[in-house]
């Protein structure tokens, strides 16, 4: 449990509930989470590939969501500390619909139905280039905006 600093007009420090007993913060991930798994099946649907060939729109979706993960993240760690609009927007859009929209469990299953030789690249070049889109999306995050001013002392 952390602690909310207090001022000197709302008192000391009080303890915090964790995020994840936080309802509004769990209604986020699960809001997020329905979109990103919604479109990952629209994704699925429009681009299918038969059974035991090259899984396309797996591979696309995590390599596109490693990217958007990379990004949102550098971009909010620029923004502030993770705590109230900035942890809902990583909540909602990194947990809920990254994590929606990108599948281990649909690329674990699609690796049994590929010959061993393609199964291999397959994760292995999953794992690999998804890392480097996560790298990527970091560097293309904009920069952090300027230090506002404080007063003079």
């Amino acid at each position: 449990m952390g602690l909310n600093p207090g001022s000197q007009a709302s008192g000391p420090l009080r303890p915090t509930r964790p995020a994840h007993h936080q309802p509004r913060l769990l209604a986020l991930v699960g809001l997020g989470g329905a979109l990103g798994t919604g479109t990952r099946a629209a994704l699925a649907q429009a681009l299918g590939a038969p059974l035991g060939s090259w899984p396309w729109s797996t591979f696309a979706v995590n390599l596109t969501g490693a990217f958007l993960l990379g990004l949102l993240l550098e971009t909010l760690a620029g923004r502030g500390r993770d705590e109230g609009r900035l942890r809902g927007i990583r909540l909602t859009l990194g947990t809920g619909f990254l994590g929606g929209y990108t599948t281990y469990s649909a690329l674990a299953v699609e690796t049994l139905h590929l010959s061993p030789l393609l199964a291999a690249g397959y994760a292995a070049g999953t794992v690999a280039f998804g890392l480097a889109a996560a790298a990527l999306g970091r560097r293309c995050a904009p920069p952090p905006p300027p230090p506002v001013p404080g007063p003079a002392r």
